[in-house]
């Protein structure tokens, strides 16, 4: 879940999740949150939040306030320059450095990149199997065939 540029991170996660893991997994804007999803948290509800401080900092720790009354523990990615009290009574926190808005994501998104290799492996999945690397290799031979037509 995340707000600005912190949702296309969500979105990327979501995916590689569902890429290599095969299991059902949603970004959300965390300002949707009270239009439905807010509805299905509890404490067995696993949520992953992107907090940066940046311009949608105060929306961003309202929703996750939300979730926390909501009995949920989230896995918190913040950058450095988030303060330690607006995260204080959260469990799982990882940070990362501080960078301009619009590349933060890129810091982001890291984390979450290997959330979903570490599930994929707990699920038994096989990273390195043939499908994946397939997948991995058509999509740059259709990104280098993009890139010598352009």
């Amino acid at each position: 879940m995340g707000r600005g540029f912190n949702f296309a991170t969500c979105l990327e996660g979501a995916l590689k999740i569902k890429e290599l893991s095969y299991m059902h997994c949603e970004g959300i804007m965390s300002g949707e949150l009270k239009h439905g999803p807010l509805a299905m948290v509890d404490e067995k509800l696993r949520i992953c939040m992107v907090v940066c401080n940046d311009t949608v900092y105060k929306k961003s720790l309202n929703a996750l306030q939300q979730v926390v009354a909501r009995g949920g523990a989230p896995i918190i990615i913040a950058d450095k320059s988030v303060p330690e009290k607006d995260l204080a009574g959260m469990r799982h926190v990882l940070r990362v450095p501080k960078t301009v808005d619009c590349v933060q994501n890129i810091l982001t998104v890291i984390p979450l990149q290997l959330l979903s290799y570490h599930i994929a492996e707990l699920n038994g999945q096989n990273v390195s199997s043939e499908l994946h690397l397939v997948f991995c290799k058509a999509n740059w031979k259709l990104t280098e065939s993009c890139e010598k037509h352009t």
